[in-house]
């Protein structure tokens, strides 16, 4: 087993109990694969940690801002959706102590963002019962809540389509419009590529497993595309 030390430094937590953070970062593809293995996956932890995380956040916000509750809910999303978590997981390497199956040790697309999204959850779940509400909360206003601003100055709690919309109509006076390119796999299991035109021109291209994602990404792509 990797010594933990380093990441415990990222993570600002000298742990008591070891065991509580490589659980947390024991995915259930790893003990499908080593059964004998003397901890149990982490989604326990990452169920614990979710409402540690979301009671952290909600409280800072409401503390912190006057702002309707509808404003706070979106500025929360932000915060705890499974896109800002990955990001937080990377920042802190949690990436490379994660223990996976050998074939999910290959797999570095989304389903890898997912498990460290999931990962980051579980670490927070470790740090609240190994050392209470204040050193899990000191964490999240460190390493999450300190991604607010960002998200409030660049508006990232509002949808990409939205935000893409409106900036078309204001700059060039034109409403976007969204194809399917293409699509494969089964029922129910479909993956979609969609494009986002201004009038005649591609601008992005987005990859889903339903078109409301692809859309969502293509129109992601785009505000980065015209540097919106």
């Amino acid at each position: 087993m990797k010594d933990l030390s380093p990441l415990e430094k990222s993570l600002g937590v000298d742990f008591k109990n070891k065991d509580l953070l490589l659980q947390a970062l024991t995915h259930r593809s790893y003990i499908n694969e080593n059964p004998k293995f003397y901890l149990n996956h982490n989604e326990r932890l990452e169920f614990l940690g979710d409402a540690v995380l979301e009671l952290a956040v909600t409280e800072y916000l409401y503390q912190k801002y006057e702002n309707p509750e509808g404003e706070l809910t979106s500025w929360r999303a932000s915060l705890v959706n499974s896109k800002m978590l990955s990001r937080i997981a990377h920042d802190i390497g949690i990436n490379d102590f994660l223990l996976l199956s050998r074939g999910e040790a290959k797999d570095t697309g989304r389903a890898r963002e997912y498990i460290l999204a999931n990962a980051t959850e579980a670490a927070i779940g470790a740090i609240y019962l190994d050392s209470g509400f204040s050193a899990a909360e000191e964490f999240v206003k460190s390493h999450i809540i300190s991604k607010l601003p960002e998200i409030i100055d660049k508006e990232l709690y509002r949808d990409p389509k939205s935000r893409f919309q409106e900036e078309a109509q204001d700059r060039v006076g034109i409403t976007p419009t969204y194809e399917v390119l293409d699509e494969w796999g089964p029922d129910h299991s479909k993956n979609f590529v969609i494009g986002v035109f201004l009038g005649k021109e591609m601008v992005a291209k987005g990859e889903g497993n339903s078109k409301q994602e692809g859309q969502e990404k293509a129109a992601e792509k785009a505000l980065e595309e015209k540097g919106w």
